[in-house]
């Protein structure tokens, strides 16, 4: 028989904007809005006092704002005096691994009552440094705190950095062509899957009151490349990509069942944390033997399938991390549902906002506001680096018949074996390759990733007569090109048949 003691749930929600794309706000530091969206789930609750009985606060980590200890600040202001605390790293995946992490360790009797926080105020930050403002004159904390640090390390391995792979921009497009490839799918169908799929999140974003982009958008609108919506890196115009610059905030508070009946919870009001599974690729992507697919996202969802003893179909509400198409569409393609699946009820990176690294914690509030009143149970996934972290959660509406099945400790995947070819001159088969535009409009840098015909792995970037090639993405993987690689820079020449 379960104990209600270790039993953990989800009890209260809140999420905010601060003003809207296009229409900004008066600059707010995170702190202010994380404070704002906490007072926000704890009143969701309907229980009086209950900051004096929070034992843990997890935050996810603040990219906009630097903070030393950003639980210590929250839980001052809100009167509370938590026995444990953590902030994460950067990374998409970390609301879902920290909630399946408070929930293990409410199932083992270490905490009864945990807040989960996170948000980003980097409209607020570029707007101010545009008006010529320091954040820090306008009072935002900086001890502990202040401005950001930066890791080069974070971009990717050196190996990649030398490729001129370091940005998500660059690297999700040759995920998104490879893997479209490996479908059939042309460039055309590829662009017409994406657009489809983000013109059904944008229609969701725009009745979300925390959208940062709330106004709905086209199919149409959002494959049509146009002064509004550039061409980024083939096959995404800028609508495709997620939107970091947003002022928002979430915060769930999650408790033992014991406590939510001590506290006069509604029952309606408690979903059940069945538990999660996540898992961890290689950090450098050309070591990964498959780019077509996601290992970890595989093995994430077949752990905690097994162990709910579910099946993808028995899912009333699933909800995709979304920075851009082919996340979304790889996490429908694992779980063998239907490719006209819509994953979201939060909107999307692009359309919702994409508050960095708390984008997913805004899609525990989404999923917890929704099984409130319609479905039984939902699924939310998290997704970090280059496809590099995954972690999956199920919540319900009732308890899993054997109380807490997750997981929180992820399972890493090991790399291939391929060795790297270095300045490497001759023919090689395309294995994925992208174009990024310059604001002219026209290719302005490639990305190649190939197999020599010894199957050593080749990675570079291209001038611009090398990306005029490489632009026709899924539609020449497979076919074969001659380079010339000096030092990661390639000249790139479409062999003759």
């Amino acid at each position: 028989m379960r104990d209600p003691a270790h039993t953990p749930v989800v009890i209260g929600v809140g999420d905010l904007r601060s003003g809207r794309a296009g229409l900004p706000a008066d600059p707010r530091e995170p702190l202010d809005l994380i404070l704002e969206a906490t007072r926000a789930a704890l009143a969701d609750t309907g229980a009086a006092d209950l900051a004096s009985r929070i034992d843990t606060v997890r935050a996810v980590k603040t990219a906009s704002w630097s903070y030393d200890d950003l639980p210590g600040l929250l839980a001052e202001r809100i009167g509370a005096t938590p026995e444990h605390t953590s902030t994460s790293p950067i990374g998409g995946h970390w609301p879902a691994a920290l909630l399946d992490r408070i929930a293990h360790d409410i199932a083992a009797g270490t905490s009864s009552v945990a807040l989960l926080v996170g948000g980003e105020a980097q409209a607020s930050v570029t707007n101010a440094l545009k008006a010529g403002t320091d954040p820090s004159a306008l009072g935002w904390v900086t001890a502990p705190g202040g401005p950001p640090a930066f890791d080069p390390d974070d971009l990717g391995s050196a190996a990649m950095q030398r490729a001129g792979m370091v940005a998500p921009t660059r690297v999700y497009p040759l995920f998104e062509n490879r893997f479209s490839s490996r479908l059939g799918h042309s460039r055309e169908k590829s662009i017409e899957w994406s657009a489809e799929l983000y013109g059904k999140f944008s229609a969701i974003a725009a009745d979300n009151p925390a959208s940062w982009n709330p106004d709905a958008r086209t199919s149409e609108d959002i494959r049509t490349v146009g002064p509004k919506n550039r061409a980024v890196t083939d096959p995404y115009p800028l609508l495709m990509n997620a939107m970091p610059f947003v002022d928002q905030a979430a915060a769930v508070v999650v408790t033992s069942l014991a406590t939510a009946r001590e506290l006069g919870v509604a029952d309606e009001r408690i979903l059940y944390v069945w538990g999660g599974a996540g898992a961890t690729e290689p950090a450098d992507v050309l070591s990964r033997a498959d780019l077509d697919r996601s290992a970890a996202l595989a093995d994430a969802l077949r752990r905690l399938l097994d162990r709910a003893d579910l099946r993808a179909s028995d899912f009333d509400i699933i909800d995709a991390y979304s920075c851009f198409p082919v996340v979304p569409k790889l996490l429908v393609e694992h779980l063998g549902l239907p490719r006209d699946t819509v994953p979201t009820v939060t909107g999307g990176h692009s359309f919702f906002g994409g508050p960095l690294n708390s984008y997913t914690l805004h899609s525990i509030v989404a999923i917890a506001r929704r099984l409130r009143v319609d479905g039984e149970l939902a699924l939310v996934h998290g997704n970090g680096g280059y496809l590099t972290y995954q972690h999956v959660v199920a919540l319900g509406c009732a308890p899993h018949t054997d109380g807490y099945i997750g997981d929180p400790e992820p399972v890493l995947m090991p790399a291939s074996a391929t060795e790297v070819a270095v300045d490497y001159s001759g023919e090689v088969e395309i294995i994925t390759a992208t174009a990024e535009f310059g604001r002219d409009g026209d290719p302005s840098i490639g990305f190649l990733i190939g197999a020599t015909p010894d199957g050593r792995r080749v990675a570079g970037h291209t001038d611009a007569a090398g990306a005029r090639v490489l632009a026709a993405g899924a539609d020449i993987i497979g076919t074969s090109v001659h380079i010339v690689d000096r030092g990661g820079s390639l000249t790139v020449t479409p062999t003759t048949s």
